[in-house]
């Protein structure tokens, strides 16, 4: 594990020996707001920042392997040893075994009865190799003593030894039979050694995907080198967007801080001013209501004097025109009595000279707006709109001050980049790497050697089983091609003599070679299987892992070994199984080694991008409202001289009473209507013409008089009613405004801290908020984009796929095909024996006399 060892110096040189940077972390939890009054707002969220992504390392090895068609081979493989070893992975009682082993394996240990039960779970376990590493025992044994035994037995005639044939009449089925039987066993010895071959040929093969491993692996490893400092000079710049946004913040203090202190308090405050403003306006409004009222008031009360003469004459003329002698005749004076009935109706209804004049209320009112209560009013919006100004004045020292910090903090963080000598002991450890890649690559030409040599051996090992299909071949080809039915045993053929001696020369040879066979058979099972079971299937299911990872597992006091091997603190709760799956996934190596408890970027960060002494500047913020003033003494004082200006004394009910009568008793076009109509019912003559003479008259003086007298009325009448409503209750209007200027500027003098220190307070969050965002940022690149340890758990896989895919594999591939060669050999032996007396010449045979 030493390239472990160099990436965790890499990243955290000194870590481990300084007692400095190992500080705890500072409480991070936030402190809960506590509730405000029902008018507080929630404080707006923090605008995300935009810090980019960390320059990504591309990696090359694809720790992957697919075998083809020799897969299928590994499966039957895999199956067999299933087969002998069905047992699940001994995790426990391998844990067992080294715990209670720790100081070294000694005889009489094993006689303890823990030992003793370990023992005998051990070859419960290793059952299945036991018995097949006792047969192939009992094979090598036993083989050569019966190959001694066989030769002893044919040398004195026994055994197939005696050079005679028995005549049967099935002699050329058992021919037939033994021919067949020993094909069907060359062709399986054959595919035997196919299968050997292939896996002998394919660990040759796969040296070359070993070298293509190897490189993209350490080319991995330079990339992981060359780029981590590049990523961690890229992930300190981005303090620089957090800052850049803190300061724009700040330069903007007067409309975010101020503009929301602005905000919460104009609920309050404009409002009364806007009640002061519009009583600005119904002043104006008064006074040009009593300027209507007077001026009405005075033309109606001349016209009305003008009318009452005019009626007064037309009245007494048409009286004059009703005496006239022709009114005395039977059938005019009739209409002329009723016609004089009427003139009671020519005359005035109203009397508006009794009617007070407004004269006093307007020379007050004219005295009040004497005083600009809209400009004063302006004047309190400008200076409560003028709070973000103010806002700006009143933080200027504390927003230079932070940007000071600012400053001093990325100057912090740039020089903790270059604390430690990353980038120099990543050049070095490049050094390492290129170095020992060419000491790996001056091994390739040895390695080729030994492999040529294993190549060679393997291949003679199995030439042995090829010679003796060689002889069993050939021995059955000039068998079967020599053979002659019409000749006896004893003057067979030189090419079947042949055959047969071939054949026994490959039973021979069989019993030379076939312990030897079965002898590297067993070693190479014993060691090729028990790998398999107890090293490469642990280690592609990850149960290798959790041994390792056991607790105490190397000695009782050291908790962890990996942690404990590389940090020299056994405590740290680091696992080589949650290392590899967190390199599988490409996570940074900050935290797949939990380098947080060597060196915890929380307390670093929290020491310098938002430290104590930043939040006491920061929370320092004041901001005094006490220069703000809504409504001036003048305005106030005019407020209350309008509600005393008089129109609440004005007699409404008067004008009102008078208002509602009409201007004469009668109307005079009616009235002139009717005159008309009743001329027109006299003869004829004068009179008739001196009565529609009086209508005429009547008319020209309802269009002269009494429409313009109407048309003042009603301008009297609509400003009698505006005054009405403008003085009810002026007084206490005039008041509630007053009320609701003072208890907004109370509010502001007063009462405002709590808004101001909630406001500096959501205003702070948000600064905050956003070193908040940059120090989760680094921690999630830390974690996940910095220095990603893909390399690593590359390395694990790729030892795995060489070690287990490329060796491991392959040798158990060639012994299971050499293994059923050797168990073919034996029934090869047999037939090969009893099929050789059917092509051999005999010294005698039986004879038959007729």
């Amino acid at each position: 594990m030493l390239w472990t060892s160099w990436l965790v110096l890499l990243l955290c040189w000194g870590a481990t020996t300084s007692g400095e940077q190992q500080a705890e972390e500072r409480d991070g939890t936030p402190v809960e707001a506590r509730a405000e009054p029902q008018r507080q707002r929630s404080p707006p969220p923090v605008e995300p920042l935009d810090f980019g992504f960390v320059p990504a390392a591309v990696y090359d090895t694809h720790a992957y392997f697919e075998p083809g068609p020799i897969g299928l081979l590994f499966h039957m493989v895999h199956a067999f040893l299933y087969v002998v070893q069905p047992n699940t992975f001994p995790k426990d009682l391998i844990i067992k075994v080294i715990q209670q082993n720790m100081g070294g394996i000694k005889i009489e240990e094993w006689r303890k009865p823990d030992n003793v039960v370990l023992l005998l779970q051990t070859i419960y376990y290793e059952a299945g190799f036991l018995i097949c590493a006792t047969i192939g025992i009992l094979f090598v044994v036993l083989v050569p003593i019966i190959a001694l035994c066989f030769c002893v037995c044919r040398c004195c005639d026994n055994c197939g030894g005696e050079m005679h044939q028995r005549q049967r009449k099935n002699v050329d089925c058992q021919r037939g039979f033994y021919t067949a039987l020993l094909v069907a066993t060359s062709i399986f010895m054959s595919l035997g050694v196919f299968i050997a071959y292939a896996a002998n040929h394919n660990v040759s093969a796969q040296i070359k995907n070993t070298r293509r491993l190897i490189n993209t692996n350490m080319r991995d490893l330079k990339t992981f080198a060359n780029n981590t400092p590049t990523q961690i000079e890229y992930m300190t710049a981005q303090y620089t967007t957090a800052k850049n946004k803190v300061l724009s913040d700040l330069d903007n203090i007067g409309p975010l801080l101020g503009g929301r202190i602005h905000s919460q308090l104009e609920r309050e405050v404009v409002p009364s001013l806007d009640n002061a403003l519009r009583m600005a306006g119904a002043m104006r409004e008064t006074k040009e209501a009593l300027e209507n009222v007077s001026s009405s008031l005075e033309v109606l009360q001349e016209g009305t004097a003008k009318l009452q003469a005019s009626l007064s004459g037309e009245r007494a003329s048409l009286s004059n025109t009703l005496s006239d002698p022709a009114c005395t005749n039977g059938a005019v004076s009739s209409t002329c009595n009723t016609i004089r009935s009427t003139l009671a109706q020519l005359g005035i209804n109203s009397d508006y000279s009794k009617l007070p004049d407004v004269n006093h209320a307007l020379v007050n009112v004219n005295t009040v707006l004497r005083t600009d209560l809209s400009n004063i009013v302006q004047k309190g919006y400008s200076s409560f709109n003028d709070t973000p100004q103010l806002v700006k004045e009143q933080t200027k020292n504390i927003v230079s001050g932070v940007k000071g910090m600012l400053d001093k903090i990325g100057i912090e963080i740039n020089g903790f980049s270059k604390m430690f000598p990353v980038e120099a002991s990543l050049t070095n450890f490049t050094v390492f790497l290129t170095q020992g890649q060419k000491n790996i690559e001056s091994f390739y030409p040895q390695i080729d050697q030994m492999d040529f040599y294993r190549w060679v051996s393997c291949v003679a090992v199995l030439c042995m089983v090829v010679l003796v299909l060689a002889f069993n071949t050939l021995g059955l080809l000039c068998g079967v091609c020599g053979y002659d039915e019409q000749v006896t045993p004893t003057t067979r053929g030189c090419l079947s003599n042949t055959g047969g001696n071939l054949l026994m020369a490959g039973v021979g040879f069989s019993f030379i070679s076939v312990w030897v066979l079965m002898a590297i058979v067993s070693t190479l099972f014993v060691i090729g299987g028990n790998v398999e079971k107890m090293v490469c299937e642990p280690l592609a299911n990850r149960q290798l892992f959790k041994i390792i990872d056991t607790p105490f597992l190397v000695h009782p006091a050291k908790k962890n070994f990996l942690p404990g091997m590389l940090f020299q603190n056994p405590n740290i709760e680091l696992t080589l199984g949650g290392m590899y799956r967190d390199c599988y996934e490409n996570n940074g190596l900050y935290h797949s080694l939990q380098l947080e408890t060597m060196f915890n970027i929380n307390s670093f960060l929290n020491r310098t991008v938002y430290n104590k002494d930043l939040a006491k500047v920061l929370e320092g913020v004041q901001v005094d409202l006490q220069d703000v003033t809504l409504l001036e003494q003048a305005g106030r004082d005019n407020l209350i001289n309008f509600a005393n200006s008089g129109i609440g004394h004005i007699n409404y009910e008067a004008y009102l009473t008078e208002l509602n009568k009409g201007v004469t008793i009668s109307d005079l076009l009616s009235f002139s209507t009717d005159l008309e109509a009743q001329a027109d019912q006299l003869p004829r003559g004068a009179l008739e013409n001196a009565l529609k003479g009086h209508a005429s008259s009547i008319r020209q003086i309802h269009r002269d008089q009494v429409v313009p007298m109407e048309q003042a009325m009603s301008t009297l009448s609509q400003s009698i009613k505006q005054l009405q409503r403008m003085s009810n209750d002026l007084t206490v209007k005039a008041t509630n405004i007053l009320s609701a200027i003072d208890a907004a500027e109370y509010l502001i003098t007063h009462n405002a801290s709590h808004v101001v220190k909630r406001e500096t307070k959501g205003f702070t969050e948000n600064l905050v908020g956003y070193f908040k965002q940059y120090t989760a940022w680094v921690k999630h690149s830390l974690s996940s984009e910095v220095a990603q340890c893909k390399p690593i758990s590359n390395i694990v896989d790729s030892m795995e796929i060489i070690g287990c895919s490329f060796i491991v594999d392959s040798v158990n591939t060639f012994w299971f095909g050499l293994g059923g060669c050797c168990v073919l050999l034996i029934p090869s032996i047999i037939v090969s024996v009893k099929l050789a007396k059917y092509y051999r010449r005999m010294d005698t045979e039986d004879v038959f006399e007729e």
